[in-house]
């Protein structure tokens, strides 16, 4: 072999590789891979929207139905109806139950499955994973809510008195409850614990947090202690943006979810970071 011959062979083993070879190169932020996991997940409950964002919106209206019918002959004060009381309330009950619903039924089923490795092998940090469960799970309360919306219309006038404030108190709900889902999620081992997280902590607090009564009729003692309820502040804000009334103060409320939105994140993302519950 000629040494012309040697040099050539030599070049076409440190040769670049050709561009479709070529590994990509991630930045600061996988743009793509967090694109396909947010996407994925929108498509997990897109695939089934009759169970995912209609079976809610029916629910709902029968509980405005019911309670409107048992307690119609009331109002709340300042001459307003129960029913247009109650309409903002079910909306934000109905986000936050589903953002809930979706991150940690994604987690839990993966888990379940044996393909949350096709989850954590790609090039997707923690931050990264986290965020994109985060934002399908408010995806999907926000759509909901969108949703539960429109059909209370055509059955409760809401005036809309603050929309900047409804689109802000919705989107921390739902953030809240899609970062508390992706925490169920991590934790959980089988259906039963997720169930037990939405029986004995997601329902009574969505329950308890004034969806259905004013605080202004609780005893004092029972109005401190809704204060430190998260739902309260999520459902008196939406509530303020649909009637322009609030039970408590909203700046305190909006303070108190975007650092519980913040602790959430940061221990979410501990937890990723660590695979607990995740990694065999």
């Amino acid at each position: 072999m000629s040494s012309e011959d040697s040099s050539r062979e030599a070049s076409s083993f440190t040769r670049a590789p050709p561009r479709s070879l070529a590994p990509r190169r991630v930045g600061l932020v996988n743009v793509r891979g967090l694109w396909t996991l947010y996407h994925k997940e929108i498509m997990r409950f897109a695939n089934i929207y009759t169970q995912t964002v209609m079976a809610p919106v029916v629910a709902t209206l029968l509980f405005l139905a019911i309670f409107t019918l048992a307690l119609s002959h009331r109002d709340i004060g300042d001459g307003l109806p129960y029913d247009e009381f109650l309409a903002p309330g079910l909306v934000a009950m109905a986000l936050i139950q589903n953002a809930f619903a979706n991150t940690s039924s994604s987690i839990l089923l993966a888990k379940i499955q044996g393909n949350i490795v096709d989850v954590l092998m790609p090039p997707l940090s923690s931050w990264e994973l986290v965020a994109g469960f985060a934002a399908a799970g408010v995806t999907r309360g926000l759509l909901v809510g969108l949703c539960v919306t429109v059909a209370m219309t055509f059955f409760v006038p809401l005036p809309f008195a603050e929309p900047a404030v409804i689109l802000f108190s919705a989107i921390n709900a739902s953030l809240t409850l899609a970062m508390l889902g992706l925490l169920a999620g991590i934790w959980s081992e089988k259906f039963e614990h997720i169930s037990a997280f939405t029986n004995f902590v997601i329902i009574p607090l969505s329950f308890l947090s004034g969806t259905f009564y004013s605080l202004e009729r609780l005893p004092p003692v029972w109005q401190s202690v809704a204060a430190f309820n998260p739902f309260f502040y999520m459902i008196d804000g939406v509530r303020y943006g649909f009637l322009g009334r609030a039970d408590g103060d909203l700046l305190v409320g909006a303070v108190y979810l975007l650092a519980l939105n913040l602790a959430l994140v940061i221990l979410a993302h501990r937890l990723v970071l660590r695979g607990w519950h995740l990694k065999a």
